[in-house]
């Protein structure tokens, strides 16, 4: 299985569901819709940055300040809001809103409703890439002794190469 099955898998549980309607006061039908499309896009767009060094160093720095091993239904809990919004500004960069209106039309939420959901993630998602980089879990390990680079973000998307796309983002 690869790291998007994973993070989808952990980001689906009733538990995780409830702990981001409860924060977002987004019904759970709407986050299950939502969820789906959106951490594909989101891990695309952390493959796209990660291929040039900046975008490199940008995600290492990033990953080393999420580690959190708590369930994905307690750290979308304890989520900072003003902290996801940095991260998901920092991966979708200046197409931030047009990817939150896209993802509203697809879900029927309005763009201020997935940019609150999809802040409410953001941590744990980096905490679950944080968590690939370190173990041989589903992804597999990632040696990052010379640094991350695309190929590094292709295995813990369970991808087999750079020129694969990430994991199924259909």
């Amino acid at each position: 299985m690869n790291l998007l099955n994973v993070l989808l898998k952990a980001l689906l549980t009733d538990g995780a569901i409830s702990a981001l309607a409860k924060k977002t006061g987004i019904g759970s039908a709407a986050l299950k819709k939502l969820l789906p499309l959106a951490i594909p896009l989101l891990l695309k767009a952390l493959t796209n940055n990660a291929s040039s060094q900046s975008g490199v160093q940008s995600l290492l720095g990033a990953l080393t300040q999420h580690t959190s091993t708590k369930s994905m239904a307690d750290q979308i809990a304890e989520a900072d809001q003003a902290d996801g919004k940095k991260i998901l500004g920092h991966i979708l960069g200046s197409g931030a809103s047009s990817e939150f209106g896209s993802l509203a039309a697809q879900t029927g939420l309005s763009a201020d409703q997935v940019s609150s959901a999809l802040s409410g993630i953001a941590p744990a998602l980096l905490s679950g890439l944080s968590a690939a980089t370190q173990s041989s879990g589903a992804a597999g390990k990632v040696d990052l002794s010379d640094g991350l680079d695309l190929g590094d973000v292709m295995a813990m998307l369970g991808g087999s190469s750079a020129q694969s796309s990430p994991a199924g983002t259909g």
